[in-house]
């Protein structure tokens, strides 16, 4: 069964950074895609990026393009997500998922497997 659980949440000033990480178990991973989203307050869950596995091809949303970066472990079933310059519109639960499928896809029903989550608040 796969799991996956989320790390590195916190409150951070505005312009700050943090590292999310997700460690993944349960499965090989090899040809999996992993994918952050996150979810505010209010609103639906946004696609914030995605990194296939094997080759490592990455992609982000729109509103955090240049300033996050999806990264995967050498050697360790963990995925990273680095956010510089944060802004207090970044605050949200964030949450790791994974799709056996290696395609990076951008919607929640892409994926089949999610983390519990991991708050980051954003103060201005």
């Amino acid at each position: 069964q796969v799991q996956l659980v989320e790390s590195g949440g916190g409150l951070v000033q505005a312009g700050g950074s943090l590292r999310l990480s997700c460690a993944a178990s349960g499965h090989t991973f090899s040809t999996y895609t992993m994918g952050w989203f996150r979810q505010a307050p209010g609103k639906e869950r946004e696609f914030v990026a995605a990194i296939s596995w094997i080759g490592g091809n990455a992609l982000y949303g729109d509103s955090v393009k240049g300033r996050f970066t999806i990264s995967r472990g050498n050697g360790k079933n963990t995925v990273y997500l680095q956010m510089n310059s944060l802004k207090p519109e970044d605050a949200a639960v964030y949450y790791c998922a994974a799709d056996s499928r290696a395609l990076l896809l951008t919607t929640t029903t892409g994926y089949a497997y999610w983390g519990q989550g991991t708050q980051v608040t954003v103060s201005s």
